[in-house]
């Protein structure tokens, strides 16, 4: 695979690189992706969404597409493996929040107070070809980059195989998986990812501020708040300032362009992406059957 040099503006550790060398965008050419923002959505319509444009960059009917969302109201979201009954259901109907699975694996994630990304293109492009791990870590220097680029230090997105030994807890942002980002040891960015059609999605949660813990009170196994604190946290909490939304978003397409090489031109749902999204509401996300599948 292409090997490339990136620029970070503060230290960012690639562990688990036996090059040992740091990447860079002078090694893709320069190609047009088209840049979505999405208005809020409900849980079952964002997963339609990022689906939707999965068929149609597969179905080349669109170019690779980053798209940055948001959640209204905020949801429980849970992988695509993950059991139902992790989720307290009767908490998040009486504070009003909704509930939706995700077509990528990994665990429970509370979507609020967030800037969410997908990225979504075909397995052989080269910023994402030879594997899930090695494309982790391509999307990993982007979004470290983005980071640092909003003041953030001490950044690691590592890969450590005595995770995989680890116990798995209910919760997303308890342990990092391999590339995705911790600050002062803490995870900060969490991602899935799935492939169907000749085409990958990767998804994740940039935390922007409010109480992380906050997901324990929306778990049946209710989750010791310290632990979560201790091992995840949130971009406010980094830098001791809050950052908006549009802030967070402005950092994020200024480094996928620059570390990944891209012209990215804003753009919006077609009407076929829109009529899938539709269906995908209705028919997947938005039904019972799927959210509540073993």
């Amino acid at each position: 695979n292409i090997i490339r040099r990136c620029r970070l503006r503060a230290r960012v550790t690639i562990m688990g690189d036996d090059s040992g060398r740091e990447r860079g965008a002078q090694e893709y050419s320069k190609v047009p992706w088209r840049l979505v923002r999405s208005g809020p959505a409900d849980g079952a319509t964002n997963m339609a969404v990022d689906e939707a444009i999965l068929r149609a960059v597969a179905q080349g009917l669109v170019p690779p597409t980053l798209r940055l969302y948001a959640w209204e109201p905020p949801s429980l979201s849970l992988g695509r493996a993950q059991p139902v009954a992790d989720a307290d259901r009767a908490a998040l109907a009486e504070a009003g929040l909704g509930l939706v699975r995700r077509p990528t694996g990994g665990r429970a994630i509370l979507h609020i107070d967030e800037l969410t990304y997908s990225v979504v293109a075909p397995e052989d492009d080269p910023r994402i070809a030879g594997g899930i791990i090695e494309s982790y870590r391509r999307l990993s220097a982007a979004l470290a980059h983005a980071l640092t680029a909003l003041g953030v230090a001490d950044l690691a997105a590592d890969r450590r195989a005595e995770r995989r030994h680890a116990r798995a807890g209910p919760v997303c942002f308890e342990l990092p998986s391999d590339y995705e980002i911790t600050a002062g040891g803490r995870k900060l960015v969490g991602s899935a990812q799935m492939r169907a059609l000749g085409a990958v999605l990767q998804h994740g949660a940039l935390p922007l501020c409010g109480d992380i813990t906050r997901i324990c009170r929306f778990l049946s196994a209710h989750p010791d708040p310290e632990r979560v604190r201790a091992r995840a946290t949130n971009l406010e909490q980094v830098l001791g300032r809050r950052v908006t939304w549009d802030e967070a978003a402005l950092a994020l397409e200024a480094s996928f362009a620059e570390v990944l090489n891209l012209a990215l031109r804003r753009g919006d749902l077609t009407a076929q992406e829109l009529a899938w999204a539709s269906e995908l509401r209705a028919e997947k996300y938005g039904n019972e059957a799927w959210t509540c599948r073993q």
